[in-house]
């Protein structure tokens, strides 16, 4: 699933093609995603200027002065920029066609993606009222993340998963930044002492912005917009790599379940 790097380098991507341009059209090829498209939504978007692009958590905000269409690439989306001459694939679900003549191109095989509209300031819309902080922000930091870990059983790798406390992170970067803080992603929150929350958010902060750097992780079906992988997968040290040897201490990485999510870690280096 592509988490807040792979959504941060798409926005990244398609943002200087689209940017201050006006939509010329509209085609909708699948209706029914996640949450189906709305049957008038080339009515709405015609003849509107993206404005601004932003990112919240995992979501993309292409805003209008009249509203936003939200995009959310579910579990194995991707958006490219296309030109006329680029005929449509399978599962290429929607375009969004520009006056420059550039095309927003919405692929998306396992339809758990969003493609949306919403008036005014999408920021209220109930799919982004719940969310927590960005975990790139000054917001984001370790008394934060100690006073959220207060009281609660749930594992730590939980904590950071829980897009109501911190958005974005995913299941690939919080297994990466627990290897990197040498904590147990069982350890339960509330034994959190500052210096682990401290260690905690420095590695995702350093993690997500070299994953970004790298344009994402590329594990299975997320390509950036100009159609390449993201190289990020050759820098992960722990996730996917269960029964290998640890790169630090050299013993065999160890495969547990946590909330149904498979994680690797090492006994040695995370200890318990």
């Amino acid at each position: 699933m592509p988490e807040l790097p792979e959504v941060e380098t798409t926005l990244r991507g398609i943002a200087p093609h689209i940017q201050q341009q006006v939509i010329a059209n509209v085609v909708v090829r699948q209706y029914q995603l996640r949450w189906a498209i709305p049957t008038n939504i080339r009515q709405i978007l015609l003849g509107k200027k993206i404005q601004e692009l932003q990112r919240r958590g995992k979501y993309l905000l292409l805003k209008t002065t009249e509203g936003a269409i939200i995009i959310h690439l579910g579990m194995s989306g991707t958006l490219r920029i296309a030109t006329k001459e680029l005929l449509a694939k399978k599962h290429d679900h929607v375009d969004i066609v520009f006056q420059n003549q550039k095309i927003l191109r919405f692929n998306d095989p396992r339809r758990f993606g969003a493609f949306l509209w919403v008036d005014g300031d999408p920021m209220h819309h109930s799919l982004l009222t719940h969310l927590g902080v960005e975990p790139l922000t000054k917001k984001f930091n370790s008394k934060y993340l100690l006073a959220e870990a207060q009281g609660r059983v749930m594992p730590v790798k939980s904590l950071l998963m829980d897009s109501k406390i911190v958005t974005g992170v995913g299941n690939i970067y919080a297994t990466e930044a627990l290897f990197a803080a040498g904590v147990h992603p069982a350890l339960p929150a509330k034994s959190l002492s500052l210096n682990h929350c401290d260690q905690l958010v420095k590695a995702i902060k350093k993690i997500l912005q070299s994953a970004i750097k790298r344009g994402g992780t590329t594990l299975k079906d997320f390509l950036n917009s100009d159609g390449k992988p993201g190289y990020f997968a050759n820098q992960l040290r722990v996730y996917g790599r269960d029964g290998l040897r640890c790169v630090i201490c050299n013993s065999i990485l160890q495969l547990m379940k946590i909330a149904q999510r498979s994680t690797v870690y090492c006994r040695k280096c995370q200890k318990f």
